[in-house]
């Protein structure tokens, strides 16, 4: 009976351990999906030129707080 009861327990542990390990893995997959969308977002902006960015009615100080926008966002 003890080693059927530690071996519950011990199960229950591990799932505990694994449940916490793949929660982290998930928030680390968010972020750095979200660090992708902001790179790309901030680089696609940054490569137009003012001309072009004027036309669509961004200015270049903008840029980063649209990249930070559209990873929150994703």
């Amino acid at each position: 009976m003890a080693i059927t009861g530690s071996t519950n327990w011990l199960d229950a542990v591990l799932e505990a351990g694994r449940t916490v390990f793949q929660q982290k893995c998930d928030q680390i997959r968010k972020t750095r999906a979200r660090r992708t969308v902001y790179c790309d977002t901030y680089q696609e902006f940054s490569a137009l030129t003012d001309g072009d960015l004027r036309d669509i009615g961004i200015s270049r100080s903008n840029i980063k707080r649209l990249a930070r926008e559209a990873a929150h966002d994703h």
